[in-house]
């Protein structure tokens, strides 16, 4: 099978989907590219099967090429046969590669090459062909007796020989398999009480789980612990059927003369070399799978949390809540500029409340605010209650709050992009202007920050740093140009996530727009530095410019098609014959659809389809809860074991995966996703705890 029918048979698609998908892919065009403007080419393949897709011609190309090095490698060594050759060629992963390879990598001087050096290969040989017998054991083994090589014995002769037959177990592919078969049906993982104390994790003192039903939340908890030395965990298998299957398959005669040194080999070389191996290459295994699961899910978290419906036209309050230091406050325009900026102390240990409402009064007033967003980090729910109080004694029907999750803020504030942004202000003002402008356009301001540090998903900073960084690039990169950016006014960092755009790029259109200001078409987009033809290709469609030359610049309409465009302008939009109007025009189905539907609602915002913020007027906390009470809440975080839902209380409520439907499901993912507006009722509360477990059933 070649790499083109894998990829077919895996994602399910059609082999000319694939081979046309990577024609595309090896021409240099970006995911976001090709799934939105190459839809005839690829047979309409969304952006998530073109990722898929491209991970795993990745994958497929360097299997590939590992496969030609380790043909080379082996030949170089003089080792090379016709069936190993066919045994690489047909190798369907990476591992079963290394295993054929293993026997002929270059290694350390171990027991058995010391053994080998010292002339003992014949022997081991012997033994392994079973060709000792009690008449001819002494004769035959102390022909290799060699005082040069230090074998001054019979026992010397045999041990070295069966250090050469223990390693020679420990890579054989076929004994290796035995183990990860065990391992996938019935290995354990163990884990104990480990050398320092830390009740994070007393529920794994005494743990055990079959290796096929870890969930990925478990490993790397268990991973953590044993990594702060408050677990040690092993792997338990069958070692007892595994060496006896071993043992079976060198010798199935009990009775031979060789049996006993065989089964001496075989244990020394499964309890010193090839358990220990498999037993790496299990927790490797297992924290890949638990890696990959967890970049899934906070890749799942992510697009809708960065794909929130903006809330436009509101003159928005910026709060990061503090004690000591006071809250530090920021008013935003309805085009996120800074109008404002102020401190005030209405907590601990100052709670100068009067004096903070005043404050915050005269600046809803002179700005004409009408939304008040709350940071949820330290003194949140203190300065939540203020906020509420204020809203209160205003009267002010149009004046709400929300809280926003305030996770990276503080990352943003001192870095090198916050600092070039506002350089006057100081780092704790950039906080309250971020809070602000998450819930005016949360895309536009969540791409400042590294995705890792915005405080979805789970155990983020345990897992492959690598694979999350590109898997969340590329969330965002889709989320981004699904959406398209105002080429006026994005920043550097929205820019810079436009397909075919690097960063060096994303600031020459900064700097082309600083000195000529506003750019009045797309085709001006080519007078900047850096951008060429294939370039501009690939982000022009995704570049809005508002009230340019032309109109066409402001949807997602390409440059390419806008000829085609400009002949159905006049037309019943509602009423035109897809299929014939295609032929005439000479152009696909589906890229003319996608025509007629941005001609319809030019310069439409595909966000404002998505669930709206909550916005609050009163305050509730765990007091006023009372068990099968109902309310409606926001989708925090969804993880493994249910998902976390903000209900409007200090602590985010969880709903565990057994309570959030009446069907089966595997994962909450198949139901949830950050963002979505949900019911849910009370189940428990632990006014101690401080924590509220709730059902959506």
């Amino acid at each position: 099978m070649n790499i083109f029918e894998q990829i077919s048979k895996e994602l399910n698609i059609k082999i000319s989907q694939v081979e046309n998908t990577v024609k595309l892919i090896d021409e240099g065009n970006t995911i976001p590219f090709i799934a939105r403007y190459r839809k005839e080419v690829t047979g309409n393949l969304d952006d998530e099967i073109l990722r898929n897709l491209e991970q795993k011609l990745q994958y497929l190309r360097n299997l590939e090429e590992r496969k030609q090095d380790v043909i080379r490698l082996i030949s170089e060594l003089g080792e090379l046969t016709v069936e190993i050759e066919n045994e690489i060629l047909k190798a369907e992963t990476l591992s079963r590669v290394e295993d054929i390879y293993l026997p002929f990598r270059p290694k350390k001087r171990t027991r058995a090459i010391i053994a080998k050096e010292k002339g003992l290969k014949p022997l081991a040989d012997m033994i392994l062909d079973r060709k000792l017998s009690p008449c001819n054991f002494e004769k035959k083994v102390s022909e290799f007796l060699n005082s040069e090589k230090e074998v001054l014995t019979i026992d010397d002769a045999i041990n070295g020989a069966l250090d050469i037959i223990a390693e020679q177990v420990s890579e054989d592919k076929d004994f290796r398999d035995i183990l990860r078969e065990d391992a996938n049906k019935n290995g354990i993982l163990v884990s104990e009480k480990g050398k320092e104390e830390n009740n994070v994790y007393d529920m794994y003192y005494e743990f055990s789980e079959k290796i096929s039903t870890l969930p990925a939340h478990r490993i790397l908890a268990i991973n953590r612990g044993e990594k702060e030395k408050a677990l040690r965990v092993s792997v338990k298998l069958n070692d007892e059927k595994n060496i006896s299957d071993i043992l079976f398959a060198l010798c199935m005669d009990k009775d031979n003369f060789c049996y006993s040194f065989l089964e001496k080999a075989v244990n020394d070389g499964y309890s010193r070399l090839l358990f220990p191996q498999i037993e790496t290459e299990i927790r490797a295994t297992l924290k890949e799978k638990a890696d990959e699961q967890s970049i899934e899910v906070f890749g799942k978290n992510l697009k809708p949390y960065i794909m929130q419906s903006p809330i436009l036209d509101r003159v928005v309050l910026g709060i990061d809540p503090g004690y000591r230091t006071g809250c530090k406050v920021a008013v935003i325009s309805k085009t996120g500029s800074v109008l404002d900026h102020v401190n005030i102390y209405p907590t601990k240990p100052q709670e100068k409340i009067k004096e903070s409402k005043e404050i915050l009064a005269k600046l809803i007033k002179k700005y004409g605010v009408s939304l008040i967003a709350i940071g949820n980090g330290t003194a949140s729910r203190e300065t939540e209650k203020v906020v509420v109080e204020l809203i209160d004694e205003l009267k002010n029907d149009n004046l709400f709050y929300s809280i926003v999750n305030e996770a990276g803020a503080s990352i943003y504030s001192a870095s090198k992009l916050g600092q070039e942004e506002f350089p006057d202000l100081d780092v704790t003002v950039r906080g309250a202007i971020s809070i602000a402008r998450r819930i005016q356009d949360p895309m536009a301001e969540l791409v400042k920050i590294e995705p890792k540090h915005i405080g979805i998903g789970q155990y983020q900073h345990d897992v492959n740093q690598k694979k999350l960084d590109e898997t969340l690039f590329s969330v965002i990169e889709d989320c981004v140009n699904k959406v398209g950016v105002d080429v006026n006014t994005a920043s550097f960092s929205l820019l810079s996530y436009i397909s075919g755009i690097s960063k060096t790029m994303a600031k020459n259109l900064v700097a082309y727009r600083d000195e000529n200001g506003s750019f009045k078409s797309r085709n001006e987009i080519k007078n900047v530095k850096g951008i060429g033809p294939k370039a501009f290709t690939q982000a022009a469609g995704f570049l809005r410019i508002r009230n340019g030359e032309n109109p066409l610049d402001n949807t997602a309409v390409h440059p390419e098609s806008y000829e085609i465009a400009q002949k159905l302008y006049g037309n019943d939009l509602d009423k035109v014959n897809i299929s014939k109007l295609s032929k005439e025009l000479e152009v696909g189905e589906l890229t003319l659809k996608d025509i007629i539907e941005e001609l319809k609602r030019p310069g439409r915002d595909i966000r404002e389809d998505m669930p709206k913020p909550i916005l609050r007027s009163d305050v509730l906390s765990i007091e006023d809860l009372e068990v099968g009470m109902e309310l409606k809440g926001t989708v925090r975080n969804v993880v493994d074991f249910g998902a976390f839902i903000d209900i409007g209380i200090k602590n985010d409520g969880l709903v565990h995966i057994s309570q959030i439907s009446n069907k089966f499901i595997k994962h909450p993912s198949e139901v949830l996703k950050v963002s979505d507006i949900v019911k849910v009722k009370i189940l428990e509360i632990d006014l101690e705890k401080q924590k509220v477990k709730l059902t959506m059933k």
